[in-house]
């Protein structure tokens, strides 16, 4: 069957069974039907065959109309069914006046409507016929002219209003062919909606070729638009004809595109429906087919099984196109071909991905960062990266939100993956992990291609598969461990699925379609970030995790560690409880780490220990100080003595490292023997810290005489610096300084000050160059005992802000900006008197402890020491 076939049915259909009115005691409604004779008659009114109209007097009863608006010359059916419509019409007809005032009203659901809730341009009607009923009254009127209201007179009990006649404007010659193509126009536009709409009847097309005035063509055409009362009553209100002709021409523009689509719609619906039932009675045959070559109804039942679960995956198109593709290749396969399993493992997967199935995220910041904090201790800058995104997540509710691409970087034992566990149990998110520790084919990233036996999606795919979510946090740990062979660089795969502009197309080898990671959360962590591709480490936000401090640890200890302990070895709180000395004495003594992992260790041992001793018959409690600590992991492995014993003899210096597990001292060792222009290096150092030692040696041949060194001590004898810890690979340029003082401190017989550390770049010139590391060196600066740090000048900018003020308050930082400096620091006097005093005659100032609230000006001389 056509569409115009269609539309006529529907249209034959509206019209034999158009309703009869229905009564409402508060409503005036108007009936539509028998638009056929309605048009006749309209017709026979125009070439004035019908009776003729009386003068409309100044004085009208008025009748509000709910959502309807009245037409000059327009005939059409009323039910009146409010008491005081129906007194209206009694009192008018026994009147011998049949000529009544209706407006549209303002509001339909307005009950009992006033001056203010009608429209001020109305229509002047005639009431041709009425016929009075249980319901009501029912009437045919016809529109007679437009009037305007000028007073409302009564509104009990009813509305009486004063009016004025709107006489029809003339048309203008110079308007008369602009007003002949706009009637065209609105006559092909009446007869397409005709033609469209399923609720106007075909007759309606003959209204424009019946009706020779524009005007009278205009209202008619303009009563019988499926459009709001609003839309003709600004109509009815345009007393200009071209102005009239153009709005509702607008409208009818309007509409046609209506009807177009809507047309448009129902024919692709049609269309789906009807390939819809095909493929349903194909299918059908299929089975009965099926069924008589004894295959049976069970694989039928497991195909149906699928497609079912592909339709409620909520696969995107191109994704459904293939899935449906192959599972209809499927149904066509022998169980028994080669590639059965294959398809069938294919479409399973696809069916079982989280394509549209999405967890809501926790947006209560407060309670987000309660969970960090009880978590956790510390790590401040990452709790409130996870903060600041969840408060745009919160005020951004539409759109899309770019996920961020955190990577935590620090020292083993800091907490860096299960701080991506708690911030995955405070956002209410689902946690995946996967290690990529040692792997070195891209395969396990994008996964293999259907065509190798035993393929796979990626790790990524199925870690997806595993949280059933599509936007869980999915964590990618020591991503710096990544390697690459001949079967591909997994740190290339990775760049599209750590980019926010790419990751919304992923696309997967096995799946070969399309998946959008742009809703998970990714959080790589690492040790280092040398070892991680530039490209892909410019994808990440990087947040570095340094090490924690002595005050962080026993905070650590005692909040986390000592509670998972105890509960691990079935003691209680009750039963074994330390003393803050006691977890003091295990942080110092036994614990020289950034991280946890080792304090773990020795707690664990501690609870071993205790949990013997109850198992061997004890009752009292164990209470763990520092005389217990003693007794349990015997004697401290780490004193503060050792630094003061081994740079107590002139040529030993202790320098600051940074190493990819944290900060670290080590002690450079000058010594001098009988030859001459001879340096020897040894402990395994890099090309950097090798010229290091030569740059050293250099500076003090030219300075020697400012050193207090003999000029000729090169010629009579050779140099030996050592850096102890040979088995341990050592370069960079930070030892610099370290290596100059010890060349110093050794050729002038001046030990190193007690406690003191450095750290430094230095060149030929003398300059102290900055370096980096400052936090992990001074952290580890502070577990070692030590109370002065020589810096460059050039990274107190970097003291300041990463180390808090806390940690500076018991250290002595002095800040160099050349060799000098670091030498008149450094050094003990040679005077012996002046070891101690405060003041240093050999560069004639006084050093100063300055408190919190008077810093040192920028100003000041530049070794000054910094004490916060």
């Amino acid at each position: 069957m056509s569409e115009n076939s269609k539309i006529k049915n529907a249209k034959t259909e509206a019209k034999t069974e158009a309703p009869e009115p229905v009564k409402d005691n508060d409503q005036v409604t108007i009936e539509t039907g028998a638009e056929g004779d309605v048009a006749d008659q309209i017709v026979k009114q125009i070439n004035g065959d019908g009776e003729g109209v009386p003068p409309i007097p100044e004085e009208l009863s008025l009748l509000p109309l709910r959502d309807t608006v009245i037409f000059p010359v327009l005939v059409a059916p009323i039910a009146v069914g409010r008491d005081n419509s129906v007194k209206l019409v009694d009192e008018a007809v026994a009147g011998g006046n049949r000529i009544i005032a209706v407006s549209a009203m303002r509001d339909s659901s307005v009950e009992n409507p006033t001056a203010k809730d009608i429209y001020p341009i109305g229509v002047a009607v005639v009431v041709r016929m009425m016929a009075k009923s249980t319901d009501g009254i029912r009437m045919i009127v016809q529109g007679v002219s437009r009037i305007q209201i000028q007073q409302v007179l009564e509104e009990e009990p009813y509305l009486k209003a004063r009016v004025k006649v709107i006489d029809p404007i003339p048309v203008a010659p110079e308007d008369a062919v602009e007003i002949e193509a706009l009637r065209r126009s609105i006559g092909d536009l009446f007869r397409k909606i005709v033609q469209l709409s399923a609720q106007m009847p075909d007759e309606l097309t003959s209204l424009t070729t019946s009706v020779d005035d524009p005007g009278v063509m205009t209202d008619l055409v303009a009563a019988h638009m499926p459009v709001e009362a609003a839309a003709k009553q600004e109509i009815l209100e345009k007393i200009d004809l071209k102005e009239r002709m153009t709005a509702l021409l607008t409208i009818m523009t309007k509409e046609l595109q209506v009807l177009e689509l809507g047309s448009k719609l129902q024919s692709q619906v049609s269309s789906e429906m009807g390939k819809t039932q095909r493929d349903y009675y194909l299918r059908e045959q299929l089975k009965a087919i099926q069924k008589e070559l004894g295959e049976g109804d069970e694989r039928g039942e497991e195909l149906d099984e699928l497609r079912k679960k592909i339709e409620a995956a909520g696969l995107p198109e191109d994704a459904l196109k293939e899935a449906n593709r192959e599972l209809d290749r499927l149904q066509r396969m022998s169980p028994g071909a080669p590639e059965y399993t294959t398809a069938r493992s294919y479409v399973d997967w696809m069916a079982a991905l989280p394509w549209a199935i999405s967890t809501p995220d926790n947006l209560d910041i407060p309670e987000v960062k309660k969970v960090l904090d009880s978590d956790h201790y510390g790590l401040e800058k990452v709790k409130d990266r996870i903060l600041e995104y969840l408060s745009v997540r919160k005020f951004k509710s539409e759109g899309d939100l770019r996920q961020p691409i955190l990577c935590l970087v620090g020292p083993p034992g800091v907490g860096k993956t299960s701080l991506g566990k708690s911030i995955a149990k405070a956002m209410g998110k689902k946690f995946v992990r996967i290690s990529l520790g040692g792997v070195h084919d891209e395969s396990e990233i994008r996964g293999h291609r259907r065509t190798y036996i035993g393929a796979l999606p990626g790790q990524i795919i199925q870690g997806l598969k595993r949280a059933e979510t599509n936007n869980p946090l999915f964590m990618l740990d020591e991503i710096d461990k990544v390697n690459s062979d001949f079967r591909g660089d997994p740190s290339s795969a990775l760049l599209e699925v750590l980019d926010p502009e790419q990751n919304t197309t992923f696309r997967d080898n096995y799946l070969d379609v399309n998946f959008d990671l742009s809703k998970v959360l990714f959080v790589t962590t690492a040790n280092m970030l040398d070892t991680i591709q530039p490209a892909l480490r410019d994808r990440m936000e990087i947040i570095e995790l340094s090490g924690y401090t002595e005050e962080e640890k026993v905070e650590i200890a005692k909040r986390h560690l000592i509670p998972k302990q105890v509960g691990e070895h079935g003691l209680t709180a009750e039963q074994l409880r330390f003393t803050e000395d006691g977890v003091k004495a295990v942080v110092r003594g036994y614990t020289r780490e950034a991280g946890v992992r080792n304090l773990e260790r020795e707690m664990a041992t501690i609870c071993r220990k205790a949990t013997r001793a109850f198992a061997e018959g004890r009752t009292e409690p164990v209470v763990v100080d520092k005389a217990r600590v003693e007794e349990y992991l015997g004697s401290p492995r780490f004193e503060y003595e050792e630094i003061a014993e081994r740079t107590e003899q002139p040529g030993v210096v202790t320098g600051l490292v940074w190493t990819p597990v944290g900060g670290d001292v080590v002690f450079i060792e000058a010594s001098r023997m009988n030859g001459g222009h001879g340096l020897q290096l040894t402990g395994q150092l890099g090309d950097v810290m090798k010229e290091s030692a030569q740059t050293a040696l250099s500076y003090v041949r030219a300075h020697a005489a400012a050193l207090g060194v003999k000029p000729d001590f090169y010629e009579k004898s050779d140099l030996h610096i050592h850096v102890p810890a040979g088995g341990v690979p050592k370069d960079g340029p930070s030892a610099g300084v370290t290596m100059t003082s010890a060349i110093a401190s050794l050729l002038s017989g001046r030990p190193i000050k007690p406690a003191l550390a450095m750290t430094g770049e230095v060149t030929l010139s003398g300059k102290v160059l900055p370096v980096g590391g400052i936090k992990e060196k001074v952290l580890a600066a502070r577990r070692a005992g030590i109370k002065t740090v020589i810096l460059p000048e050039r990274n107190r900018k970097d003291l300041m802000e990463d180390i808090p003020a806390e940690l500076r308050k018991d250290m002595t930082f002095i800040f160099a900006k050349n060799v000098q400096d670091v030498i008149d620091n450094a050094l003990q006097p040679m005077d012996a008197k002046l070891k101690g005093k405060g003041k240093d005659k050999k560069n004639g100032h006084a050093k100063l402890k300055t408190s919190e609230s008077a810093p040192p000006s920028p100003d000041a001389v530049a070794n000054v020491p910094y004490n916060a």
